[in-house]
């Protein structure tokens, strides 16, 4: 019986990678240096899997940034800005279409399905011109042969590439870019034909949009691309592995019965109809790649419920067909379980990270094949029982405040227009005020702070005075270049979720549980193992020295109950809903104290609403009610002179502006700069929006700084499709990760264009 992982994380169990990078761009180590570790990681993940038993073990799943990034470079699909001559591509022109440099701002940068990893979007067009241009495949290949491990080369299937595409700047919005299937497809028949060549006997096609509701005209399309490329795969095993969803019912006869492919990859985690699908016809001969073990989230396996899952699958595709594998690529979860040293033992036996989910690959493949480790099942069995009577797991009265919420809806008192008055009135801020979403860059200083407060190696009345002084050095920075409504700089947290998991119950933390969300950003995701209260108030003293420290307003921030679900790894033993509730009214006794302590401005971000859509369209309305729903919960109760603002991030929000406005938020600010103001079409298009909005005027992802003029000409661009009294000016997310080299002149700029367009809007009365 055999077995298959579909990828695996690349950061390195301690963020080698990330450091590496770092290092990289800030000039301080060599290329040959990243080359180095990048090679390290590589082999140290092939030899684990190979050592754990895995039979079909991937390769050209790393990446140094994105692996769509590293299709797009496959295919020599270089946007002419970045000045590209041809030839293999190399770092600098790789890391321009990531990062951007000092002259070009960066590609777009999108949600990877409902994922929080975010990929690297590619521009295409009528006119580029697609060359082979980077054998990172075939050279992974063979470096995994060298050392002596034979893998599965991953690609990211043509059709998947071309729908996750958008039109080039130029390019008319309505061109298709499936059109430019028979232009890719011969770089794809250069690679195939490499591996081949190179010794590969399988090839792994991801193709995850096949999990979508497609028209007619795409999954034709699909047919085509493989059957055009079923020449050049004759010899090789072809697998095509689909994740996150169950696939269509129509578009999973397609796909099984087309004639060149070897074996299907169906997640059988996420896709609750998929073993239904199997059941009704799966072609004979074929193999099937069952994704048993979830590649999201860090619960240990139900082996024994999986194994009768696997079981009645043999008996409809056979033995020697079947092949265990993960739901998708574990790059979305979290490394080793061995590096976390400060989660207590029950809390661990319920447990498995990447390293463990491939042990439990291998476990399952090999009970199946009447070699079962009855020690390790019966351990599995013990801590899944544990899981389920544990009484750290429930709390009745949160359970029954939960349940009481069902069937109101939970608006506030006055419609949005009125509120707006009021709160003009008491804030008095000028047309087009200015703010920032919230963090300031976390200097190593601050975090070293925050480093030694947690060791314990300096007082809690020093860690608060440092802070303090932070704190007031952001003030007095924000006053200085005349911003009008404040944020504290946030200082004293590590991550917008984290900060608030660490002060609610029913959440776990990791020490190594790091996962990469972009390039060498990682986050450490809580795990939610319980029922959600707040003991105390998190972050009402926070804000209220900060707000005593000036006279302009100071915003408080929070992150919203769907966020912190959204970027936690939820329990699996109850609906993501009940969960989302529970947070909601903890949240919701958070903003009511902070009301109470006089903070007039409170923003609770919902970063990660739009993320959380489910992938088929059956489904997504459900989600937006409860989603929304939660949203409002938070701020339900608060007076209409208290100005509830939220922020969103990098998404398509076109198909969820109407949710979005249903939010009834005072004030939203969004992630717009780099996707060339593409949320400004939805306003063009007659969506009337009432509230305030601020659309960002700068990508802080970047750490290009934008001139006064740009902004300025962002601004003006907004204003044609917004009223002057609803338009905020602000940069697109929070500027933690950036220098405060960068953020001054930034901020400085973005203030001087905002006060250039009042005086122009001023004259023209």
């Amino acid at each position: 019986m055999a077995s298959h992982v579909v990828g695996y994380p690349r950061m390195g169990p301690k963020r080698e990678l990330k450091f590496a990078l770092e290092s990289f761009w800030d000039g301080k180590s060599s290329a040959d240096d990243l080359k180095k570790v990048a090679a390290d990681l590589r082999s140290s993940i092939w030899k684990q899997m190979a050592d754990a038993g895995i039979n079909y073990i991937p390769s050209n799943t790393f990446s140094y940034y994105d692996q769509v990034l590293d299709t797009t470079a496959m295919l020599g699909a270089v946007p002419p800005r970045y000045r590209w001559t041809g030839g293999e591509i190399g770092f600098d022109t790789y890391f321009s279409m990531a990062r951007g440099n000092a002259s070009v701002p960066a590609m777009e940068m999108t949600k990877w399905f409902d994922t929080n990893y975010h990929f690297i979007v590619p521009e295409l067009g009528p006119d580029v011109k697609f060359s082979y241009a980077s054998h990172k495949a075939v050279d992974e290949y063979k470096e995994a042969k060298a050392l002596g491990v034979d893998t599965v080369p991953v690609l990211i299937g043509p059709i998947s590439y071309l729908l996750l595409s958008k039109p080039a700047k130029g390019v008319e919005k309505s061109f298709s870019l499936l059109s430019l299937l028979d232009k890719i497809l011969p770089v794809y028949k250069e690679v195939v034909a490499e591996l081949k060549a190179a010794g590969a006997s399988w090839i792994q096609f991801d193709e995850p949009t096949l999990v979508m509701d497609l028209e007619s005209h795409q999954i034709q399309a699909f047919t085509n691309a493989y059957s055009q490329l079923e020449s050049s795969l004759s010899g090789l095993n072809v697998l095509i592995e689909t994740y996150f969803a169950d696939i269509p019912a129509e578009t999973f006869k397609i796909l099984t019965s087309l004639p060149g492919v070897t074996g299907f990859g169906l997640d059988l985690v996420r896709g609750t109809q998929t073993l239904e699908l199997v059941k009704s016809g799966f072609p004979s001969g074929k193999y099937l790649f069952a994704g048993v073990v979830d590649g999201r989230n860090v619960w240990a396996n139900d082996l024994a419920a999986s194994l009768s899952i696997l079981q009645s699958l043999e008996g409809i595709v056979g033995k020697d067909k079947l092949v265990v594998s993960t739901s998708c690529s574990l790059l979305h979860t979290a490394v080793d379980l061995v590096n976390e040293t400060k989660l207590d033992k029950e809390l661990k036996s319920w447990l498995a990270f990447a390293a463990q989910k491939v042990v439990e690959v291998n476990a399952l493949a090999k009970a199946l094949a009447g070699q079962k480790d009855e020690a390790f099942f019966s351990a599995n069995a013990a801590a899944q029982a544990s899981r389920k009577s544990s009484p750290r797991v429930t709390n009745e009265a949160v359970q029954k405040a939960a349940a009481s919420l069902k069937g109101s809806d939970h608006h506030r008192a006055t419609n949005v227009s009125a509120r707006l008055d009021a709160q003009q009135k008491k804030l008095n801020l000028p047309v087009l005020p200015t703010t920032s979403i919230g963090s300031f860059p976390q200097t190593m200083e601050i975090r070293r702070l925050r480093r030694e407060y947690k060791a314990k190696k300096i007082s809690e009345e020093e860690y608060v005075k440092d802070i303090k002084k932070e704190i007031n050095k952001v003030v007095k920075l924000q006053e200085e270049l005349d911003i009008d409504v404040l944020v504290h700089g946030e200082p004293e947290r590590n991550d917008m979720v984290e900060y608030f998991g660490e002060q609610l119950s029913g959440f776990a933390f990791t020490v190594n549980g790091w996962v990469q969300s972009y390039g060498s950003r990682c986050v450490k995701p809580p795990i939610i193992y319980g029922d959600v209260s707040r003991p105390k108030p998190m972050t009402v003293f926070w804000s209220t020295t900060a707000q005593s420290m000036t006279s302009r307003p100071m915003k408080a921030m929070l992150t919203g109950p769907v966020t912190i679900l959204n970027w936690s790894f939820v329990r699996n033993d109850q609906a993501r809903f009940e969960t989302c509730y529970q947070i909601a009214l903890a949240m919701k006794d958070e903003v009511e104290d902070l009301e109470k302590a006089g903070i007039a401005i409170i923003q609770i971000d919902e970063a990660a609403l739009r993320e959380g859509l489910p992938l088929r369209k059956s489904e997504q309305a459900f989600y937006l009610d409860w989603a929304v729903h939660s949203f409002r919960i938070t701020n339900c109760g608060v007076q209409d002179t208290t100005q509830i603002h939220t922020h969103m991030c990098y998404s398509n929000f076109n198909d969820i502006i109407h949710s979005i406005i249903g939010m009834d938020a005072d004030v939203i600010t969004i992630e717009n700069s780099r996707s060339d103001e593409k949320l400004l079409s939805v306003f063009r298009e007659g969506v009337k929006y009432g509230a305030g909005i601020g659309p960002g005027v700068y990508d802080i992802h970047s750490p290009r700084i934008p001139s006064t003029e740009e902004i300025a000409d962002r601004i003006n661009k907004m204003l044609q499709v917004l009223e002057t009294n609803i338009l905020w000016v602000n940069p697109d997310c929070g500027l933690k990760t950036r220098k405060y080299s960068e953020v001054k002149p930034a901020l400085q700029n973005m203030v001087t264009a905002a006060k250039l367009i009042r005086t122009q809007l001023a004259s023209a009365k």
